[in-house]
């Protein structure tokens, strides 16, 4: 007669274990002992499984973001049952839950610091065209782009077919349009090309005639000010 395999329960130090083999810091002399008693359980092995895809899922999104050496050491000492759990299941996955949210946290802590990069500055002076006309420009780096935040004063209203148009030049002459705007008041406009290289920072008069080209009719004019860059 066959004899029914019993079910294997992990304890709390089994469970542990279980976490240490997921992410490969188990001891070398208990990780084939362990890899053993696995095989021999389908619920250590489905255990086993969960608790390596939860780790994955936080090298994923790890690999997404540059945490501090201090904060990822945080998140990894969390990711270890401390308690003796109801059930295995419970006990994996309130490790497992630990393990996304931490990599969520470090996400999020994070989204700031890598889209508070590089800033700059720009003062832009009136020409013939505006007299009196003045605008402040401040160009932050993105991972989406350059954002430049516009305040001008002393523009007029354009409407009915007629706008402002922003640009970057580059000291060869290229130029490259940065976004449009009917008042100087708050404007947000982007960039796909570094102030570093393209650093003048210009506004014209536009009308809607089908020609992308700049007009030419300048009325704001300023340097990007990058410092020694």
């Amino acid at each position: 007669m066959l004899r029914r395999r019993q079910p294997v329960e992990a304890g709390d130090r089994e469970l542990t274990e279980l976490a240490a083999l997921a992410d490969g810091s188990i001891a070398p002399k208990r990780r084939s002992e362990l890899e053993e008693r696995v095989g021999a359980s389908a619920e250590l092995t489905a255990l086993l499984a969960e608790q390596e895809r939860a780790f994955a899922l936080a090298r994923n999104v790890a690999a997404k973001v540059e945490a501090p050496a201090s904060l990822r050491a945080r998140v990894e000492a969390r990711q270890r049952p401390r308690r003796k759990p109801a059930s295995p299941r419970l006990a994996l996955a309130g490790a497992a839950a630990v393990v996304v949210v931490g990599a969520v946290a470090l996400g999020v802590g994070l989204f700031a610091s890598r889209t508070s990069g590089e800033r700059f500055h720009a003062a832009l002076a009136a020409t013939a065209l505006v007299p009196g006309a003045s605008g402040q420009a401040t160009l932050t780096k993105t991972p989406s782009g350059w954002r430049i935040e516009l305040n001008a004063s002393a523009l007029p209203h354009l409407q009915d077919g007629r706008f402002y148009e922003a640009w970057l030049r580059k000291s060869t002459g290229e130029l490259v349009p940065v976004g449009t705007f009917n008042d100087g008041r708050d404007v947000t406009l982007w960039a796909g090309v570094s102030p570093k290289e393209y650093k003048t920072l210009t506004v014209t008069r536009e009308r809607d005639d089908g020609n992308q080209s700049s007009s030419g009719e300048k009325v704001l004019v300023g340097a990007v000010d990058v410092g020694s860059s």
